[in-house]
């Protein structure tokens, strides 16, 4: 089954298109969008990525700026590629071959083949473009699980959580033109852990590629330990583990809206779970099987490391 990713290209990026790429679904495409970091780095590091690891789908450049707010990434905590690390950083690749996501995504929605999956993993901004421009290509979207939101509270400011906070009007705008959204907030993440001993079992693989991977995982996990945290929460690579296999996971039915407004409450995911106080209009990850998204998600590490 052909699926599309949208993405920001940091690490965890990466860890969930490898979750994806070790599961039976086929990436049909996969678009960018400025978030991690501005699109020129993600952009880099998409050709860096695809070199590494052998991707040969094809990979398309999208949205520079969000909606209408000024371009916020999260490079104060990533770093300026988006990507931190222990040591390997991704190599130089040549640049991408220049292609238009907004008109792949389009052609991939009107090819007939179904069912159409899409996985985004970061700032809506690609696919709240398609749903202004293109409505009736929007209306073929079969699913649109999106790692971003919070239920309960953010982590770029104390109500937002990074994704919705960097295009609130792309979330609002998507919920507006009711696309089958499906959200894997902060708190269903977070119960998702990578610990440095993940990071001691991909070390113990011979080959550059695994330490490569190691580096990278170190680094991402020492977000957390900087902090005074044991662990690090793996966010997009839970929603990719979700989106490859759904039962992990159990969905409530629920009115999410999109705060705009407020110096300490834009993008803000407010959820609505009272079908008498409101009507609904998406889903989100309300339980989740942490163990087994644990071990989808590093069985594939592992196996990508060993990969000749």
């Amino acid at each position: 089954m052909g699926i599309w990713i949208d993405t920001d290209m940091g690490f965890d990026d990466i860890a969930a298109i490898l979750v994806v790429a070790h599961s039976d679904l086929v990436i049909d495409g996969v678009s960018l969008v400025s978030g991690n970091a501005p699109l020129s780095h993600v952009q880099a590091n998409a050709a860096s990525a695809a070199a590494v690891f052998g991707w040969t789908f094809p990979i398309h450049t999208g949205r520079e700026l969000p909606v209408l707010c000024k371009l916020e990434t999260a490079q104060s905590i990533l770093g300026q590629t988006g990507i931190p690390t222990t040591g390997r950083s991704l190599p130089p690749a040549d640049p991408l071959a220049v292609s238009d996501a907004f008109a792949a995504l389009g052609d991939w929605l009107s090819d007939g083949k179904g069912p159409k999956r899409i996985l985004a993993l970061g700032p809506l901004t690609n696919i709240a473009a398609l749903a202004l421009a293109r409505p009736d290509l929007a209306a073929r979207i079969d699913e649109l699980t999106w790692m971003g939101g919070g239920v309960t509270s953010g982590n770029h400011t104390a109500s937002a959580e990074f994704n919705a906070f960097a295009d609130p009007e792309a979330l609002a705008i998507v919920l507006a033109h009711d696309l089958p959204l499906r959200m894997v907030d902060l708190d269903i993440c977070r119960k998702v852990l990578a610990w440095p001993e993940d990071v001691a079992r991909i070390r113990e693989i011979d080959g550059e590629k695994a330490q490569l991977l190691a580096d990278l995982l170190a680094g991402y996990v020492n977000i957390a330990i900087s902090r005074g945290r044991p662990a690090m929460a793996i966010y997009d690579p839970t929603a990719a583990a979700i989106f490859v296999e759904p039962e992990i996971a159990t969905l409530r039915h629920a009115r999410i809206d999109a705060e705009l407004y407020g110096q300490h409450t834009r993008g803000r995911t407010v959820v609505e779970t009272r079908a008498s106080h409101a009507q609904f209009n998406a889903h989100f990850a309300a339980e989740i099987d942490a163990e087994k998204t644990r071990l989808i998600i590093f069985d594939a590490l592992l196996r990508e490391a060993g990969r000749r």
